[in-house]
């Protein structure tokens, strides 16, 4: 194995191990480790596959920022960002260093969070798995050997799924911990073998700092035009924005996580998250293709131990089975990780009550609305004895991730598309013609959504005459070439009006409901921009 050393090791950040240390390893070496320790098995065509056990997605309730001086009054504490006491932190740091003090092994990688220089952030990872520091070097921004060689981290992780935290000594709920500490610059992450923690840990990070530099880090996709023109993104789980993004005739900037400084779209990361659950070459060819390649990691996708191969339909280990692989596994992807800052903001919900139109025009204001509600509806029914959608809104689409309050990048976003003119939209992926849980009704077909999306990047959308909604009041087109007029309207879709009707009042009030939070924290512009039913 060939180590590659900085001058910056972990002696001169005051943390001392007898472990054997594997530095900044490259993909092979990780892989024979991560074999040779029995971490994970090769597949027939390459990827290594690992098990994560009984932690197959994020610990949200595991998830703690230390309160004290520097974050009490920036973090926006609540459900999502819960404090832990100093005095706490202490005694789980004091513990993990102890523990790694005495390790036999630790693989350590140096990273950056964010491709454009002068707003990324340098992040020290150490590990105990070898398969761990293979993710994150896929996922994170990698170095030259130059960089590395003048690597010294500004932010330190230390991830220890071995680890069992204490709730009395360490004022957690469980023996799984996360645990953030922005004035030590420190993440300890215990108990725990899903590797998307430290993933999601750094876009904290970015989601933290950035905004008082004035970047908008944003949980968005983003991509390129033939022409130059920036798309971005946003949705939550299920809304199509990993499938819309990734368009042959555009290049990709990345799937999950962006800063928009002014002069770039920057992709925080150097890879991809995919869900693998009943993957199809048919459906999504290029993310397919990546689970046929050496470098990719599989986890929890089920492998027949005899002929190594793939089984992307059985969820017997998790539904949310993933793959990470380096970005450059998707033919086109942009090298540089960045684009110029975007002409169009596309915001996706999946509205399974039936009543979004499938595309809007947004205003700054209606856009900043929608950032803050972040909108999308599952279909219930598939819980017996529940026969209604439900309505989901994640702030900012991507509440768990941002530690400062919604208003801080929803008046990001508002100042960033004022002043570049963004044209924004809102793209239903979700149903048409009536709830999804009614008889019969089906979601938007795929190739309207293709042909709306289109003519808004390409600027013909612009040309079309609009109508207001009249419970939403943004701009809905009344007729596009190639595109059913029925499907425009929401409310002629339905064949009983008057449920559609209804069901729109519900919709709005649980908009009007939900938005109460934020009143106290946006301009009259954008409490004008909500919902009224008609």
């Amino acid at each position: 194995m060939a180590d590659r050393v900085p001058a910056f090791t972990l002696v001169d950040q005051g943390l001392h191990t007898n472990a054997a240390l594997h530095w900044n390893l490259l993909t092979p070496s990780l892989v024979e480790e991560a074999i040779r320790r029995n971490e994970g098995v090769l597949a027939a065509d390459g990827p290594l596959v690992v098990e994560t056990g009984k932690h197959t997605g994020r610990s949200a309730k595991d998830k703690y920022i230390v309160k004290d001086a520097e974050t009490a009054d920036t973090v926006w504490w609540g459900k999502t960002n819960v404090p832990m006491d100093p005095a706490h932190f202490a005694a789980l740091k004091e513990d993990f260093l102890a523990e790694i003090a005495g390790r036999g092994d630790l693989f350590v990688a140096d990273l950056f969070g964010g491709s454009q220089p002068e707003h990324r952030v340098n992040v020290r990872v150490i590990n105990e798995l070898a398969w761990h520091n293979l993710f994150i070097r896929t996922l994170l921004v990698r170095p030259s050997d130059a960089e590395l060689a003048s690597f010294v981290p500004e932010y330190t992780i230390i991830d220890l799924p071995s680890f069992r935290a204490d709730p009395a000594r360490h004022g957690c709920r469980s023996e799984t911990v996360v645990a953030v500490n922005f004035t030590e610059k420190l993440i300890l992450i215990g108990g725990t073998a899903y590797a998307g923690e430290m993933k999601k840990s750094v876009f904290g990070i970015l989601n933290y700092l950035l905004p008082t530099r004035g970047v908008m880090p944003m949980h968005c996709s983003a991509n390129i035009g033939a022409n130059g023109d920036t798309a971005v993104f946003f949705g939550l789980s299920g809304t199509g924005k990993t499938t819309l993004s990734a368009d042959a005739s555009r290049t990709l900037i990345g799937d999950d996580e962006h800063g928009w400084s002014d002069t770039a779209v920057f992709n925080f990361e150097g890879g991809c998250y995919a869900k693998m659950i009943r993957l199809s070459a048919e459906a999504e060819p290029e993310i397919f293709a990546t689970t046929k390649r050496f470098g990719t990691v599989l986890e929890n996708v089920v492998i027949d131990p005899v002929t190594r191969q793939l089984d992307f339909d059985d969820n017997s280990l998790a539904e949310n089975s993933r793959g990470s692989y380096p970005i450059d596994f998707i033919p086109n992807a942009s090298a540089e990780n960045m684009g110029p800052v975007p002409k169009n903001i596309i915001m996706l919900t999946a509205d399974a009550y039936g009543v979004l139109p499938p595309i809007a025009k947004l205003t700054p204001d209606q856009a900043m609305y929608h950032f803050l509600s972040g909108y999308t509806a599952r279909v219930a029914g598939t819980e017996i004895g529940v026969t209604e959608p439900e309505a989901t809104f994640s702030t900012c689409f991507g509440a768990p991730f941002m530690p400062r309050h919604p208003s801080i990048y929803g008046n990001l976003l508002k100042e960033r598309i004022a002043k570049g003119n963004v044209t924004c939209w809102l793209v239903n992926t979700g149903w048409t013609g009536g709830k999804a849980t009614m008889p019969g009704i089906s979601r938007m077909p795929i190739k309207a959504t293709r042909a709306l999306l289109n003519a808004a990047l390409d600027g013909s959308l612009n040309a079309v005459e609009f109508a207001k909604d009249p419970n939403f009041g943004f701009d809905v087109p009344v007729a596009v070439p190639g595109v059913d007029t029925k499907l425009l309207n929401p409310r002629d879709a339905w064949e009983d009006k008057s449920q559609y009707d209804a069901t729109a009042r519900t919709l709005v009030q649980q908009f009007v409901d939900n938005f109460a939070q934020f009143e106290d924290h946006v301009d009259e512009g954008v409490k004008q921009a909500a919902p009224k039913a008609a």
